[in-house]
Order: C-alpha cells, then structure tokens, then sequence
C-alpha cells in the first residue's frame, strides 16, 4: 500500500480508503460482519477510514467505532467524518453547517465513535443559508479544543471553495484542508475545475464512486438484462435503465472501457480505482465494499499501474472533464433549485414588456 500526505495537514494516508456507507442497515446490516471487513482492510495497509452522521442514522459511526475499539487500532487509523445532514429527526436547526449544529453533531458523532477526536470533519455539502464565516470559525474552535485534528469540504464547486479560502484569509481563520468530489471513469467533471482549485491551495483530495454508482463494477454490460427492481437499480432506476439515451452511452463506454482493462490483464473495477488514484490530485480512493469478497476485488485495483499508452485510450473514450452523468448526490446550487431565484416577480416582466 502507497501513502500519501494529506493536504498541508502532515498526516500520512493510504492512496486507498475505506469508505463505510453500506455498513448499517443500507447496506450489510450485519455488525460483526462489517467489523470483520474494516479490519481486513486496516491489516492490508489502509489507515484511513472515511464514514459520516447520516450514513445509516449514525449506525454506520457506531460501526467503525466498534471496529476501532482496540486503543492501538484508533491511534493507527486516520478517522474523518461529516456533518450536514439531519441525524436523529427532521425539523429546524437540525441540519446544515450553522455554528449550533455542528457544535451539536459533532458531540454525537464522538459518541457513537467511541472516541475522543476525530482526524479529519468534512461539511458535506454546501450550505447556501450559512456564512461561511461562521462555519469555519466553529470548525477552528473545534480543532482548538482538540475535538478534530483538521476539516475539510465534501462535493464543494470550484467557486464555493474558492470563497472559502478567501474569507478564511481574509478573516484570519483555519481554511478548508481537504475536499471529497465524486471522480470516476465516467464523471470526469471535476477535472474543469474543482482538482485544479484544490491543488492550487494545497488541499488533499478523497474521492468517492469511483464505480460510479455501480456502472463499472462490471455487472452492467451492453446486451444484458437489468433487474430494476432489486439493488441499486431499485433506488435509482433511472441510472440504470438500458433504454434511456444516457445508460446506452454509459454502456457504450463501459464496451471500450473492457477493451482497456483486458489489455492491462485487470478487471473493470481495478482499472476504475487505478484510474482516480492516477489524478495528481488525488490523495486517496475511496472505496465502498458491502462485503469482503468487494474489499478483496477492490484491493487488487492497487497494484494495477497505468500506462501513459491506457491513460490516452481512456481519454479517447471519456475524454477530460466530461461527465456521462451526474453522480447521485451530487449538490445542486440554490440557484437552480428555488425557481424564484431564476424568476424575476410576475409584475416585474410585465413591465419590462
């Protein structure tokens, strides 16, 4: 296993990260099981841990604190998780990156951690109702108070990033140090700007769905059949759906894609990993297993080097920065969500005319 430091923050991690959001009761609910496979992870080289409040309602923290019960495994293992979203029931002031609701979740995510800091605590999305001023200024309190050793932002654009580096220095305060964009074979977007902005302040780099929903986990094939009533096909049907326009292309791709990893002796999901990991940018993978054989088949992708020659075909492909979709989850702006804001008054463009 590779390590790299993360960002400016001195800390060593794996190129691979284990990402836990099936474990709990989206995923495999069993918690000896998913116990078993962190640490088959942490004993095949990985340090970092990556899990978050709402994976699961807070099971899936629960989990990795089992796992990392063991004083000697919790000091090995670089810990990072994320506030944002309502944990423990909707209403006001239960969710977003407020002073008040960070101060709250990150208590609760200690908790149900077993554990008296967390290594790296992400805002996991953007929050249009939040100076961001108020929000690094509570994250830097916490990391003075020796709750969190660093934090960083989760699928952030380009320009929020930008803006909170500004305010960050502008202000005097501790910046983001780190950013989680979804990268895969076939959602290159965020090599426009989003890699770029990170490099240019230093930041480390996590990636999430580098199977890009499932699509290179090499189950999806042109000429075969897709139950979309069962698994991830079930709760995004439209992602999976051969006959929509946008799955014929996303299976077109995955065809030639085949190609490439044939060529380099690897499977789809290897050449997938091998692929994020490439990024100068990119710090770590982070990779989702449910079960162990996952995490075995996953793991493989780590020894899988890419040629110059590969990386030209995949760009022939995909070509750079081009998205074949858009990863679920993915935050959208207010500004194409709250249709006042793309709108002018109804009196307003009567007066125009």
């Amino acid at each position: 296993m590779r390590y790299r430091v993360l960002g400016g923050t001195g800390m060593e991690v794996s190129t691979y990260c284990l990402g836990t959001m099936m474990f709990g009761a989206v995923g495999n609910p069993d918690h000896q099981e998913a116990v078993r496979i962190i640490h088959a992870a942490l004993d095949r080289g990985i340090n970092f841990v990556d899990t978050a409040d709402m994976y699961s309602a807070g099971e899936s923290e629960e989990i990795v604190g089992k796992a990392l019960r063991d004083p000697r495994r919790r000091e090995d293992t670089v810990l990072a998780t994320k506030v944002y979203f309502p944990v423990g029931g909707e209403g006001p002031n239960r969710s977003g990156s407020s002073r008040r609701w960070i101060t709250l979740a990150v208590e609760n995510s200690l908790k149900r951690l077993g554990t008296d800091w967390i290594d790296l605590y992400q805002v996991h999305r953007p929050d249009h109702r939040t100076d961001i001023e108020e929000t690094l200024d509570v994250l830097g309190d916490l990391v003075s108070q020796g709750k969190i050793r660093a934090f960083g932002c989760s699928t952030f654009p380009a320009e929020r990033i930008v803006e909170a580096h500004a305010v960050a220095e502008r202000r005097g305060l501790r910046r983001f140090r780190t950013e989680q964009p979804p990268y895969s074979l076939l959602a290159r977007g965020v090599e426009t700007s989003v890699l770029p902005v990170a490099q240019r302040y230093g930041m480390g780099v996590l990636t999430w769905s580098p199977l890009a929903s499932g699509f290179l986990s090499g189950g999806y094939r042109q000429g075969r059949s897709v139950d979309l009533t069962r698994g991830r096909a079930a709760l995004t049907p439209h992602r999976f759906d051969p006959a929509l326009p946008g799955n014929q292309a996303k299976l077109a791709a995955v065809e030639e894609l085949v190609g490439v990893a044939d060529s380099l002796g690897c499977t789809l999901p290897e050449l997938a990993v091998a692929f994020a990991a490439a990024h100068p940018a990119v710090t770590s993978v982070i990779l989702g297993p449910r079960t162990m054989e996952q995490l075995e088949g996953l793991l493989k992708g780590a020894s899988v080097v890419l040629t110059d020659e590969a990386m030209d075909r995949i760009d022939a492909i995909v070509p750079p920065g081009t998205d074949l979709y858009r990863a679920d989850g993915v935050w959208l702006p207010e500004a194409l969500t709250d249709p006042s804001l793309r709108r002018r008054p109804v009196g307003e463009r009567a007066a125009a005319d």
